[in-house]
């Protein structure tokens, strides 16, 4: 089990990005949250197996077809055994 948080930054609010996230990393078996944030970017949680964790990052750069990802900050964390599946938060 590992965890990453993630900030994504470009055209990222209002087009979709966070119902997306929700649907690609519960088919991928992870759980966490997706929020966008007050300064236009959206921030991620995301906790499970290490290869879905990539496949769910590299999902991430590019995003929803109405998206514009200019980039993913992105941070290994800790997991923290919270969560039960794959939510937007708010």
């Amino acid at each position: 089990m590992k965890a990453f948080h993630a900030v994504v930054k470009g055209e990222v609010q209002g087009v979709g990005f966070r119902m997306s996230a929700v649907i690609r990393a519960e088919r991928l078996g992870l759980t966490g949250w997706v929020r966008n944030t007050p300064e236009g970017d959206l921030e991620v949680w995301a906790e499970g197996d290490a290869l879905a964790l990539e496949q769910f990052c590299d999902w991430l750069k590019v995003g929803p077809s109405a998206a514009r990802v200019d980039e993913v900050l992105k941070t290994e964390e800790e997991p923290r055994g919270l969560y039960k599946r794959f939510s937007v938060a708010f």
